[in-house]
């Protein structure tokens, strides 16, 4: 195992080829999900760029939602699938959507892929183009006005020069430092304790648990057994334990909950977790302050814990915009969807401002002499 405090040499995870094989190999990301690969890749001298594409017939595991516009293609007897999508399939977590060298990747490139997708489409009679979750600095380079941008929120930690957990406690209003120290109690009270495993440290029997939680997890949620399948898990184990973490809970020195972790040289990023009962405030240690502590542990500057909860926001973690590009062939659907955008982000810069205000930060004092707000 390559040492995990080697932290300048670690990708975005959900990138590497390593992570896009598993999907693949272990047939979680196929045709026979919904998601045929089709990738594509420029090679320039000696650099080669490759962007994942795949053709879906349905809008699951994507997590930008466009269900109503699938509808609305249905109701005016129009197809909307199949579609092109180019995402981390299961993953919405914001980052490079374009493999490769990324400081020599420049606009020209990403209008060579953008020009690729539309001869796709036209191949595959694909209704539309999506890139899902790029960082800003790739979706600033995909600069054309046939793409339409929207806005989502997600809410995530982010590291202030935190010393300790305690440290961060001490950034918080008294009420809401209260709260989380008696969430904690409480786990122990429960005679529970928690460990945090890098790497080869899990052992199978650990992945074949985590692995049963899972199943268990989706299937209390909606009935299925979740996307990814064991032999996802079992691959990216062998092929890039370096950028893998799990939480694992104890009672009573037995193994009740598991939460997984990817990490790279910025960012902690939380993925799946799973119990074997019903604990209090467990997926709140696990998926919460457990991250937070190896994010401060490791040095990150954040801790992206995944979609949706905005029952995080009291517990420190920030509203932030998510980004989404979008090509609708069809012109009369693509004004409309416009309009529907530009009305969503009116909500979303409501929501955000709202939630801010409810951060559990403590307000800035005051000065009644100077007038200014201290630091």
């Amino acid at each position: 195992m390559a040492s995990t405090d080697n932290r300048s040499s670690l990708p975005y995870p959900f990138l590497r080829q390593e992570f896009l094989d598993a999907l693949e190999d272990s047939q979680s990301a196929c045709v026979e999900t919904g998601w045929q690969p089709i990738h594509l890749s420029l090679t320039e001298a000696n650099n080669r760029a490759l962007m994942p594409l795949y053709l879906k017939d349905h809008s699951m595991g994507e997590y930008v939602f466009d269900h109503a516009w699938a509808n609305a293609y249905h109701q005016n007897g129009l197809e909307y699938y199949p579609k092109l999508v180019s995402s981390i399939p299961f993953t919405p977590s914001t980052g490079p959507r374009i493999q490769g060298s990324q400081s020599s990747l420049t606009q020209a490139h990403c209008q060579q892929f953008f020009e690729e997708v539309l001869v796709v489409a036209q191949d595959t009679a694909a209704s539309s183009w999506h890139l899902l979750f790029p960082n800003q600095h790739q979706a600033d380079l995909f600069d054309d006005p046939r793409l339409l941008k929207r806005n989502g929120v997600q809410y995530q930690w982010f590291n202030r020069g935190y010393d300790s957990f305690e440290d961060y406690l001490g950034a918080m209003n008294s009420r809401k430092r209260k709260m989380i120290r008696k969430e904690r109690q409480d786990i122990k009270s429960q005679e529970i304790a928690i460990k945090i495993l890098e790497g080869t440290e899990i052992e199978p029997q650990i992945w074949q648990l985590f692995y049963l939680l899972y199943e268990r997890t989706y299937a209390k949620r909606n009935g299925t057994r979740g996307y990814l399948t064991e032999a996802f898990f079992k691959q990216i184990a062998a092929t890039m334990p370096e950028q893998i973490a799990m939480a694992v809970a104890y009672q009573n020195q037995v193994p009740v909950a598991c939460a997984l972790y990817f990490f790279d040289s910025e960012a902690l990023y939380g993925r799946y977790w799973g119990s074997a009962g019903e604990f209090s405030y467990l997926h709140f240690e696990l998926c919460y302050y457990s991250g937070i502590e190896f994010a401060i542990q490791k040095g990150l500057n954040r801790y992206d814990a995944g979609a949706q909860g905005e029952h995080k926001i009291l517990r420190g973690f920030e509203p932030v915009k998510t980004q989404s590009l979008h090509w609708i062939e069809h012109p009369q659907f693509r004004d409309a969807i416009a309009r529907f955008l530009a009305d969503e982000q009116r909500s979303i810069e409501q929501h955000i401002l709202q939630a801010r205000e409810i951060l559990p930060f403590k307000k800035p004092a005051l000065n009644p002499t100077t007038g200014q707000y201290s630091a």
